[in-house]
């Protein structure tokens, strides 16, 4: 039922699964199981190699409690950590309440990438956006 999500505080659902200065993975925890899961990977690239591409995803029925704001902000940590000064995502144009969060958190659209993803055999779009770790 509803009543599982109630009262959950993401600080202690957090996990780590897994870090390292290339990449982390962090993960929300409720007794049921996984509602949340964040990846980083920083650009292997020598003249990119301060970027980090990130994946986040939460369970719906547990949106709009603060796990992604939560998760969003031990991966801004991971990267200050780690000497990443900007974090990319992708995010489907139609997914509103996911752009509001990032742009709320500090992400920036930096770029619209057109049939940049398949998904169901169809062809769709991404904004790409971006958050700066340090000043700059």
């Amino acid at each position: 039922g509803k009543t599982a999500g109630v009262g959950i505080d993401p600080r202690r659902t957090e996990r780590e699964q897994r870090r390292s200065p290339h990449a982390a993975v962090f993960v929300a925890e409720v007794p049921e199981g996984l509602v949340g899961r964040l990846s980083a990977a920083r650009d292997p690239h020598p003249a990119s190699f301060h970027v980090a591409d990130l994946g986040l995803m939460v369970a719906r029925s547990h949106r709009r409690m603060g796990i992604g704001r939560a998760l969003l902000s031990r991966a801004a940590e991971w990267a200050r950590e780690s000497g990443v000064t900007k974090l990319e995502l992708h995010v489907f144009p139609d997914n509103a309440p996911a752009i509001a969060l990032y742009e709320e958190f500090g992400f920036v659209r930096e770029g619209y990438r057109r049939n940049h993803y398949r998904r169901a055999g169809t062809y769709v779009d991404a904004i790409l956006m971006a958050f700066v770790t340090l000043p700059e």
